[in-house]
């Protein structure tokens, strides 16, 4: 399908090195063991545009497996019933919605992050994404964070 996510269960060794890498960042920030991420591109040795192109796509497998919550990123056109329409699209894929933060609209749009927990999801996560995408006032969405 165009336009669909998809995702893979890839083996480490077949990795590209800037892969990796970007997962050792993402591991050293989310254990406090650097505090920016100049600090860790620098340790690891990989640009910033590197580690920014990948962030938001590659997850460690053990991350997936131990939770099943994820946390998307919205940036809404502000028209009446957008978010009651996009929890409504949530809650039919079977999400349970633990957090909601939305921001007040500026000039017709706001920002919404939903942390969602996706054990009794009825479908693909990439599906959903993609369902939310379709949307008429949804500009963007994006994955913050994910223990899929």
């Amino acid at each position: 399908m165009k336009g669909r996510e998809q995702f893979y269960l890839v083996r480490s060794d077949v990795l590209p090195e800037s892969i990796k890498k970007t997962i050792e960042i993402k591991n050293m920030l989310e254990r406090g063991k650097v505090k920016t991420i100049n600090e860790a591109t620098k340790q690891v040795d990989l640009s910033r545009s590197a580690y920014y192109k990948y962030k938001d796509a590659v997850f460690p497998f053990q991350a997936m497996v131990k939770e099943k919550i994820i946390t998307l990123f919205f940036h809404l056109e502000d028209r009446t019933g957008t978010l009651s329409k996009l929890l409504n699209i949530v809650a039919t894929a079977g999400c349970n919605v633990l957090t909601i933060h939305q921001t007040i609209p500026i000039q017709g749009k706001a920002n919404v992050t939903l942390s969602l927990d996706i054990s009794q999801i009825d479908e693909h996560i990439d599906k959903l994404i993609h369902n939310l995408k379709q949307l008429e006032f949804v500009e963007q969405v994006s994955i913050l964070s994910s223990g899929v």
